[in-house]
C-alpha cells in the first residue's frame, strides 16, 4: 500500500511540525538531516520510532503543539519503565472520536443503541475512547468502567444495554456469569465490541455463542490516538483502517524492511495529522498483513487481517520459537476444549517444561484428551508438552487482560 499524494503532503508537514517544535522527536529528525520526504522510496529510509524512544521523553518531550494548546494527556498501559506520556490537541480528541464514531457506524451501532462501557478510565485511553466515540455518534453512554460484575449485570439488565464494549477477558467472564445465573432472557444485548488484547476464534464463538451477540474486533494503541482506528466489518474478519488519519506499513520485524500486500509482518503506524504528539513510522509490534483487495461491505478504507499476536510475544522453549497463537491455533481443532488456557513454562532439572493447562467439561476423558493435544503440539510446533486437563471455569477469568503466559524460567 503506497502513499497518496495527499498523504505524502501530510507526512511532511508533520515532519515540519516536528523539526519547527523542537520536541524530542523532531530532534532526531533535525539531527539526521531529515525535512522532508519526496517519495515512497524516501519515506521508508526514514527512522522508525518506538516506545522505548518515547520513554526517554518522558514526561513531555513528545509534545509538538504549543503546551496552550494541549487539552489531555493519556498514557500507554505498560507496566515496565516509564511510561509513555501522549498529549493531546482539541483537534486531535476530536480526530479520535470521529473515528470511533466510524468504527460504531461500521459495526451498524446508531443513535438508538445503549452503549454499555467497562474498561478502564484515567490515563489509560479504552475507557473515555468509547465513550467520547459513542457520544459523537449520538448514542446513550452506560460509562461502567471495569469491575463489579453483580452490578455490571444489574445495569446492563435495567438500562437495556444493547452494544457491550470490553476486552475480550471481561467479555467471556461477564457472558459465564450471565449464563450461570441463566439470565440471558433479561439481557438485551445485541452486539460487542472487544478490543484492547488479542482473542482467538474459540474465545470469540464462545462469548457470541453464550450471549447470542454479533462480535466487532477493534483495533488502536495509545501512542496513536487510542482504540478506534480500525474495526471489523459484517462482512469480513479483516479490519477496515480510517487511512485519512493514519498510514499504515507491513514490515519484516527482523531486518525492518517493507514487505508486499498480503504477507504477514509488523504493523508500523504514522499519524497524518495528529497534533499533540505525531509519530512517523511508530513500530506498534503488532502482527497482521494489509488485504490489498477490495471489501465485499463497499467500503473503500483499506484492511489489514486480525492481529495475530505481537513480536514480543514470542516464547522460546527448547530452542523453538512459539507465540501463543499457534497454540490457541491447535486448540481451535479441539471443539470440547473452551476458549480458556494457560501456558506456564519452568526450567527444570537442566531442560525447559511446557505445561499448558485447558478446559473442557465432565463429558470426555481427561486423559485421553490431554494426550491427543501433547501429540497435535508436538507435530505442529516440534516439542510434546505436558498437557493437565481441568474442568471449565478453573482457569481464573480477569477483569482486564488474561494473562496467558506464566513463564516461572526468571521468577
Amino acid at each position: 500500500m503506497k502513499l497518496s499524494e495527499r498523504q505524502l503532503n501530510q507526512v511532511n508537514d508533520r515532519i515540519s511540525a516536528l523539526v519547527n517544535a523542537g520536541s524530542f522527536y523532531g530532534k532526531k529528525l533535525k539531527e539526521a538531516g531529515i525535512e522532508n520526504v519526496s517519495s515512497q522510496e524516501k519515506f521508508e529510509k526514514l527512522p522508525f520510532s518506538e516506545k522505548n524512544d518515547l520513554r526517554e521523553a518522558y514526561p513531555l518531550g513528545l509534545m509538538t503543539a504549543p503546551e496552550e494548546d494541549i487539552v489531555r494527556i493519556h498514557s500507554s498501559s505498560g507496566t515496565t519503565g516509564l511510561p509513555v506520556i501522549i498529549p493531546y490537541t482539541s483537534k486531535d480528541v476530536d480526530d479520535w472520536a470521529i473515528q470511533f464514531a466510524r468504527c460504531y457506524e461500521m459495526a451498524g451501532v446508531t443513535k438508538l443503541d445503549r452503549i454499555h462501557i467497562t474498561p478502564g478510565y484515567g490515563l489509560w485511553t479504552a475507557g473515555i475512547g468509547f465513550q467520547w466515540g459513542a457520544e459523537k455518534l449520538g448514542a446513550m453512554v452506560i460509562p461502567m468502567g471495569p469491575g463489579n460484575t453483580d452490578k455490571q449485570i444489574q445495569m446492563m439488565i435495567d438500562m437495556k444495554s444493547t452494544v457491550l464494549c470490553a476486552t475480550s477477558s471481561y467479555a467471556l467472564l461477564l457472558a459465564e456469569e450471565i449464563e450461570k445465573r441463566g439470565i440471558k432472557d433479561q439481557i438485551h444485548l445485541k452486539k460487542g465490541i472487544i478490543g484492547s488484547e488479542r482473542w482467538g476464534s474459540n474465545m470469540r464463538e464462545r462469548i457470541s455463542s453464550i450471549l447470542g451477540i454479533e462480535l466487532y474486533d477493534i483495533y488502536g494503541l495509545t501512542e496513536i490516538y487510542g482504540p478506534g482506528i480500525g474495526i471489523n466489518c459484517p462482512n469480513e474478519s479483516y479490519m477496515h483502517y480510517w487511512d485519512d488519519y493514519v498510514y499504515l506499513e507491513i514490515i519484516d520485524p527482523v531486518t525492518g524492511e517493507n514487505l508486499p500486500d498480503g504477507e504477514w509482518g509488523e504493523i508500523v503506524i504514522t499519524t497524518l495529522v495528529k497534533e499533540g504528539a505525531p509519530l512517523i513510522r511508530y513500530r506498534t509490534h503488532d502482527l497482521s498483513r494489509i488485504i490489498p483487495e477490495k471489501c465485499s461491505c463497499g467500503s473503500g478504507y483499506p484492511r489489514i487481517d486480525e492481529i495475530r499476536g505481537r513480536t514480543d510475544d514470542m516464547i522460546k522453549i527448547k530452542g523453538v520459537n512459539v507465540f501463543p497463537a499457534q497454540i490457541e491455533e491447535i486448540l481451535s481443532l479441539f471443539p470440547e476444549v473452551s476458549s480458556e488456557y494457560q501456558i506456564h513454562i519452568s526450567h527444570l532439572e537442566g531442560k525447559d517444561t511446557m505445561r499448558l493447562y485447558v478446559e473442557t467439561d465432565g463429558t470426555v476423558d481427561f486423559a485421553k484428551l490431554a494426550e491427543r493435544i501433547a501429540v497435535k503440539v508436538k507435530s505442529k510446533i516440534g516439542f510434546t508438552p505436558i498437557v493437565k486437563v481441568v474442568e471449565i471455569g478453573v482457569l481464573p477469568r480477569s477483569e482486564k487482560k488474561s494473562k496467558r503466559v506464566i513463564d516461572e524460567r526468571y521468577e
